[in-house]
């Protein structure tokens, strides 16, 4: 993907790490050197200086260190999410409503948030209770080696997802879905609306992944099929058969490979949101 000239998002919340700090630079020293500069007119760079080389020996200057793997990663679906935020800030905007952006929610391991504690085995996902996206980076390397899914535009599709959850949220949608499941009294229809959900979401997805590239031709040649091979690799009945070997259809919650890839391919060929009906059909 193109994303080296994109920005990078301000609504990033990372909890990978428990102490803040500063390149090599512990947050205590930057509040002594703050207190420094404040009380007694010190240069703040003096002390900082003198901390990150403390305790280091003598050596020749050695060139910067490039960024880690994992920082990388931060960046990248920092970029991702800024252009989820510019295409539905536009979207929206032509409907004449304001998008209302969610936090990104970097973690390791296990995370608390207001939907209950979100954990990386659970991959991926959205709370609406506090407009928040969770995702544990480690799912990439999942999705690359486990679901054989790699590729950018694959993680991408990841991140676009769970913002279609938050249009849902914004939109209403998942609150008239959430309380037909309640009314419906059957398992079966129930998970049979939360298919639909799902199925919508990635067709969201996609209308981001068409319109992102028309404003900012962000997509390398063969990246659609990087997405359309994530979305396939993560359908009900693959991973059923994976893990359970069966398949049971009555249980499934997010869509076949098949109806993921399919409607991800629908928003993504037609960028139209309203292509993205997957209520009113009787077969998806």
């Amino acid at each position: 993907m193109r994303l080296e000239d994109q920005r990078e998002s301000r609504n990033v919340e990372d909890r990978r790490g428990g102490t803040m700090r500063r390149g090599n630079i512990g947050i205590g020293t930057l509040v002594i050197a703050l207190a420094a500069s404040y009380f007694f007119g010190i240069d703040p760079t003096l002390i900082l200086n003198l901390e990150s080389s403390a305790g280091a020996p003598a050596q020749a200057s050695r060139p910067a260190p490039q960024p880690s793997t994992k920082e990388h990663m931060a960046s990248f679906v920092s970029k991702v999410l800024a252009s989820t935020e510019t295409v539905w800030h536009d979207i929206f905007q032509q409907a004449g409503h304001r998008y209302q952006e969610p936090k990104l929610v970097l973690f390791a391991g296990a995370t608390p948030s207001a939907c209950g504690t979100g954990r990386s085995a659970m991959g991926p996902f959205y709370c609406p209770a506090d407009h928040k996206v969770y995702i544990d980076l480690a799912f990439y390397r999942d999705l690359k080696d486990r679901f054989s899914a790699p590729g950018e535009f694959a993680q991408a599709y990841v991140i676009a997802h769970e913002v279609g959850h938050h249009v849902q949220n914004l939109l209403g949608i998942s609150e008239k879905v959430h309380a037909a499941q309640q009314g419906s009294g059957r398992p079966a229809a129930a998970n049979e609306l939360s298919v639909r959900l799902e199925l919508q979401a990635d067709c969201f997805a996609g209308v981001w992944g068409r319109r992102a590239d028309n404003m900012q031709q962000i997509l390398e040649p063969g990246e659609i099929e990087q997405a359309l091979t994530a979305a396939a690799a993560i359908g009900d009945d693959r991973l059923q058969r994976q893990t359970q070997g069966q398949v049971v259809p009555e249980s499934f919650t997010h869509g076949t490979s098949r109806q993921r890839a399919r409607w991800f391919k629908r928003g993504m060929d037609s960028g139209d949101v309203r292509q993205c009906d997957t209520f009113s059909p009787e077969s998806l």
